[in-house]
């Protein structure tokens, strides 16, 4: 069933003819002026009306977030960086019946990012959206569903994709220039203090509480709920496998460049040394199996834990030949054994296999990588020059793109959750005679805050 707050703002004679529904930009001149509007600006969202205030041909028209709070200071920052004043919305549902509105920006928490971006599709707006694109794994396909509906440029912020020396290791990848990848493995360890206990209190004046939930329970509000503390609960987050691991992951599989689901998932780890509010953990280690044999491993964690490779947060393609990895702007590791020939001292009979199994192992550094010659162009550029060409194949990371990526996160957090391997049906996207498996691919939403079987 429609909800009501999509019947509030999307007219019946536009949905009669969905895919004819245009943004006031999407039939004008390359030159007129885009006009955007930030969603969500208290963390992330500052970094994106910063970048957008200053690309010619833009103007942040726009702000829009439930704390109200916040508006006086990003109004005046804009002003001092564009010399305009945006105007403010608290209600996304108000701000997309603008007519003069080209294009939003969501950086809002994760369980509203699938209904607000599906909102701007159907009323005929361009979507840039933060990771992790959605909180379950249907809604990214919903994602999907709507952006070729209405066709829309919907760009995923896994901007790691707009980064030259990214592409060019990627690239090496691919065209096996170190040999075949057939293993890879992303690492993440990003230091979290605990967010400890707090009591429930009143909600502040100027929080929208209601609004800011959204499609998640109602829960009573408390700090640890609100600004930056929803990432550790699961009503409202994807743990720090969709926080961050999803950066990760997504270069491994743009890497291999697997545009499909796996087929088998692990993941083990759990809430380790906090005691807090929190309630998903802190560290998790998944394991993806593809059907070609492929191999894939993921290995997150918020404590303290020592580089990985001599990285935090990056990525490792395993060959025949060593290994090439995302660490020093991409390098690669060349391995060598050196297998003895000489006898056994004591017999003087040989003993190759001895020698062969016990091999001297030296690592050197590889072939270095070749740079991509080209202008690097950012994330929000990008999007912006698909916005104005309406060439989708030219998004660095289109929504497609970022519900594979996603999906991995949801993968592992699902297996985390039923603690056991799971087997995936990359196809229909479910866990083939698996209910409680399956029940975590979407959830229970709160009225009128629902992602539509069609949207």
């Amino acid at each position: 069933m429609e909800s009501t707050s999509r019947r509030q703002f999307v007219k019946g004679a536009a949905l009669a003819g969905a895919p004819a529904i245009r943004s006031a930009f999407s039939q004008a001149s390359p030159n007129q002026q885009i006009r955007l509007a930030v969603v969500g600006f208290r963390g992330r969202g500052r970094d994106h009306y910063r970048a957008f205030a200053r690309i010619p041909g833009v103007r942040v028209a726009y702000l829009c977030d439930i704390d109200e709070r916040l508006f006086p200071g990003a109004v005046a920052e804009i002003e001092s960086l564009a010399g305009y004043k945006p105007e403010t919305f608290g209600d996304l549902r108000r701000l997309l019946e603008r007519k003069d509105l080209d294009a939003i920006s969501i950086a809002t928490p994760d369980h509203w990012h699938a209904l607000q971006t599906i909102w701007a599709c159907q009323a005929g707006k361009d979507v840039y959206v933060e990771k992790p694109v959605c909180h379950n794994l249907r809604e990214g396909r919903k994602m999907v569903e709507a952006a070729r509906k209405y066709n829309r440029m919907v760009q995923a912020g896994l901007n790691r994709r707009s980064d030259r020396r990214t592409q060019a290791g990627v690239r090496f990848v691919r065209e096996a220039k170190f040999g075949p990848a057939y293993r890879a493995k992303a690492v993440v360890y990003r230091g979290r203090t605990t967010i400890g206990r707090v009591q429930e209190s009143s909600i502040p004046s100027g929080v929208n509480w209601d609004l800011f939930l959204g499609p998640a329970p109602y829960r009573p509000y408390t700090l640890n709920r609100f600004h930056y503390g929803w990432h550790y609960f699961w009503d409202t987050a994807t743990t720090e496998v969709g926080n961050n691991g999803v950066h990760a992951i997504d270069i491994v599989r743009f890497g291999l460049a697997k545009n499909v689901h796996p087929v088998k998932v692990t993941c083990a780890g759990g809430r380790f040394v906090d005691d807090s509010d929190q309630e998903t953990p802190n560290v998790q280690n998944a394991t993806y199996e593809y059907a070609d044999g492929t191999l894939v491993e993921l290995e997150v964690t918020t404590l303290p834990s020592p580089s990985f490779g001599g990285v935090q947060m990056g990525e490792f393609f395993y060959t025949p030949q060593g290994y090439v990895t995302s660490a020093n702007r991409w390098s690669t590791v060349l391995g060598e054994f050196t297998v003895r020939s000489t006898p056994d001292p004591a017999s003087g009979v040989s003993n190759r296999l001895n020698n062969v199994s016990f091999p001297q192992i030296a690592y050197k550094p590889g072939p270095p990588i070749p740079d991509i010659e080209a202008p690097e162009v950012s994330h929000f550029q990008n999007f912006i020059d698909c916005v104005r060409s309406r060439r989708r194949e030219n998004l660095h990371c289109e929504i497609l793109e970022g519900h594979l990526s996603t999906a991995l996160c949801h993968l592992a957090n699902i297996a985390f959750r039923t603690g056991r391997k799971l087997t995936f049906d990359p196809a229909a996207e479910t866990f083939p005679g698996d209910a409680e498996a399956n029940r975590y691919l979407t959830r229970a939403y709160r009225e009128p805050y629902v992602v539509p079987d069609q949207v």
